[in-house]
């Protein structure tokens, strides 16, 4: 039998808002750093494949500088200051999906201890998102060391609510690397699609697929 879920945590970035209203923000800024962002991409995804040793942010600017052939110092301020703590304010304008606090609140107030992980900082953008103040504990994957799917960060985030991973629901809006890494460490899942109806899904997919967070709330209390 199930263990009772006792935690439910969340990835920020397309889950708690719509990616496409970050990307209509993020346009002039493709448009001037698109091979900054490329090599970036490429960086992460070398990083997922290989699970390198070391520094997260020192090993992510090293690959990306071979992609950009420029210095891997350089290109360490760069990804930095344009994309760390450039992006942050874009989010003063971007509102998060539809019932979402009211959830999170209706959740906190049935007990449930709330967590994110996110593969970038989310500290900042949850204020922005006016999402603050609510989480027993914020964690950014990349400080572990690796990114989602990884089981790493997901055990860490296990450990941050002191809950076994079976008594956590992972929501997230990636089949791939939200709902595949949760499961690698037992979680259970949830995945947000901008369309469709509710429904469970198989074992190898997310537990539970929902469009609207009311429908999430009734899923977890139920």
């Amino acid at each position: 039998m199930k263990q009772e879920l006792a935690g439910i945590a969340f990835d920020l970035d397309g889950t708690l808002y719509p990616n496409y209203r970050l990307f209509i923000r993020l346009a002039p800024f493709i448009v001037k750093h698109g091979r900054l962002l490329w090599a970036m991409g490429k960086a992460r995804n070398i990083l997922r494949a290989e699970n390198s040793e070391g520094p997260f942010y020192d090993l992510q600017a090293r690959i990306a500088a071979k992609f950009l052939k420029e210095e891997p110092r350089i290109v360490k301020e760069r990804l930095e200051a344009l994309i760390y703590r450039g992006w942050e304010p874009l989010f003063r304008k971007i509102k998060p999906y539809t019932h979402v606090r009211e959830t999170l609140e209706a959740l906190r107030q049935r007990g449930f201890k709330l967590g994110i992980l996110s593969d970038f900082p989310p500290v900042e953008k949850l204020e922005y998102l006016g999402l603050g103040g609510l989480w027993d504990t914020v964690l950014c994957s990349e400080e572990t060391g690796r990114l989602k799917p990884d089981p790493l960060p997901f055990f860490t985030l296990a450990a941050s609510l002191d809950l076994p991973p079976e008594r956590i629901l992972y929501v997230g809006n990636s089949q791939r690397y939200d709902v595949g890494g949760a499961k690698k460490t037992g979680m259970r899942t949830a995945l947000i699609r901008l369309l469709g109806r509710t429904h469970f899904s198989s074992p190898k997919k997310a537990d539970f697929i929902f469009f609207d967070y009311r429908q999430l709330y009734h899923y977890v209390i139920n």
